[in-house]
């Protein structure tokens, strides 16, 4: 990440850490919920980033480990276990799993053909969870009682919540600045430029490529963890193409192959659609729609790339 990135990144991360006081101050608390939903997504669409920006996996499904994560929480609190440090490693272990599964069949084909696996694996999950009456079905379930952490942070405070949210997110992105800059980054970024090359010079690119779909599949399920966690209710909406769709438009909307660039884009979609959705109930992504193919037009990096760029 170049120093404009870092600084870029900083100053984000640093005006989010002061919504809660801002909020309070001028008597608006729910702002707290509002920049905490729109940072839940934000770890989502840096998720997707790490295999669609970086490695060029066109994943159309990634909304699928979301749900797996709020499943993965909202089932053991039906049954009373609640805390939260069994709840969010299972939440990233079983959506690490699923993408395994996913990963491992189609990740041997490309293209068109990839799209439509990772795609027909989301809705079959997303079936499966309307399958599952005893959760809720097609209407979803209230969250038993949110993840207990043994007195070490209480979620049910919405400032300890926002900023518990806040911490997880720059963990994402130290994490995803690890990775990309690593030897294993390096395989994933040069397999998406040339992977015939990649294997020439003697790395076999499909080891590496799962695994980073594992990756950006347990950081999925921590958001969907988080959210469940937010909405306080899961649903398999959480899983459904179009929750697909919004997560990757956050990720070109902000810029691919970044890391502050999705978290841009989540906190532009976010807002636009409060801003839109009062005025134009269910006609607001008409709105949205043409702004995005103006973006994709004239900001090819995205609105990150917008930015003056300095590479000292």
């Amino acid at each position: 990440m170049t120093r404009r990135g870092l600084l870029l990144a900083a100053v984000g991360l640093g005006l989010l850490a002061l919504v809660p006081p801002v909020a309070a101050a001028i008597g608006q608390p729910f702002y707290v919920d509002v920049f905490r939903r729109i940072m839940i997504f934000a770890i989502a669409a840096v998720s997707l980033d790490l295999i669609l920006g970086y490695g060029g996996m066109v994943s159309f499904g990634h909304a699928a480990y979301l749900g797996v994560g709020a499943y993965a929480v909202g089932i053991p609190a039906y049954y009373g276990i609640e805390n939260g440090f069994v709840q969010w490693p299972l939440a990233m272990l079983a959506s690490a799993a699923a993408a395994l599964v996913i990963g491992a069949i189609s990740l041997r084909t490309s293209g068109v053909s990839f799209i439509m696996i990772t795609l027909a694996f989301a809705q079959m999950l997303f079936y499966l969870a309307i399958s599952m009456e005893l959760f809720g079905g097609d209407d979803g379930m209230r969250l038993a009682r949110r993840s207990a952490f043994a007195g070490v942070v209480d979620l049910k405070n919405g400032t300890t919540f926002y900023y518990v949210v806040l911490v997880l997110l720059v963990g994402a992105l130290a994490i995803g600045h690890v990775l990309v800059n690593s030897r294993f980054g390096m395989v994933i970024r040069g397999a998406k430029s040339n992977e015939s090359r990649m294997r020439a010079i003697g790395f076999s690119t499909f080891p590496y490529k799962l695994v980073a779909f594992m990756i950006a599949g347990a950081m999925c399920g921590l958001a969907g963890a988080l959210l469940v966690n937010h909405t306080d209710y899961m649903s398999p909406a959480f899983m459904h193409w179009t929750r697909s769709g919004d997560i990757m438009f956050m990720v070109i909307l902000g810029g691919m192959g970044t890391l502050s660039g999705p978290v841009l884009g989540a906190v532009v979609l976010r807002v636009l659609e409060d801003l839109l959705l009062p005025a134009w109930t269910e006609h607001w992504q008409a709105i949205l729609g043409p702004f995005l193919v103006l973006v994709v037009i004239f900001a090819k990096r995205g609105l990150i790339g917008l930015l003056p760029e300095r590479n000292d």
